[in-house]
């Protein structure tokens, strides 16, 4: 990250659930590339491989061509996974603006199942309110569908 982004606000989107899955299953739905196009969107070259890149694409706006573009950073099976998430455009402000984030999923076993905590931080304000603002209602809804597809597992 930046100097100037590291002086700048930056504001995190936190999600903490439990779900009645064990954490084996709900790590087979973090770390499935089939599965993870199935809860948030399809995958490029994703392994659950520390330092391995891959990327998602999503809807091109002004001079970003949307693709966002992540690095696998920390693997520890059945507990954590963490990527960077990056994406925009110098040129774009409001959506599209350059980000420079990170992913980190969390699972601890709990006695109803499995405690989910998503972390998704460094959103750098006001730079990237509108990216703060759509992705905090989106990733709602993605940990709701991780917990369905988790639950045919």
């Amino acid at each position: 990250m930046s100097a100037a982004a590291l002086n700048a606000d930056t504001k995190d989107i936190v999600i903490d659930e439990v779900f009645p899955h064990t954490a084996e299953t709900i790590w087979k739905a973090l770390t499935s590339a089939q599965l993870i196009g199935r809860w948030l969107m399809q995958p490029t070259g994703f392994e659950a491989v520390e330092g391995k890149a891959f990327t998602f694409q999503t809807k091109p706006g002004g001079h970003w061509d949307g693709v966002i573009h992540c690095r696998v950073l920390e693997v520890v099976a059945f507990r954590r996974l963490v990527y960077a998430w990056k994406g925009g455009d110098e040129r774009n402000t409001g959506y599209g603006a350059p980000l420079d984030t990170v992913v980190t999923w969390s699972l601890t076993p709990v006695e109803a199942g499995t405690r989910i905590r998503l972390v998704h931080a460094g959103f750098v304000l006001p730079r990237n309110e509108s990216a703060y603002t759509v992705m905090s209602g989106g990733w709602k809804k993605v940990v709701r569908q991780l917990d369905e597809i988790s639950g045919e597992g």
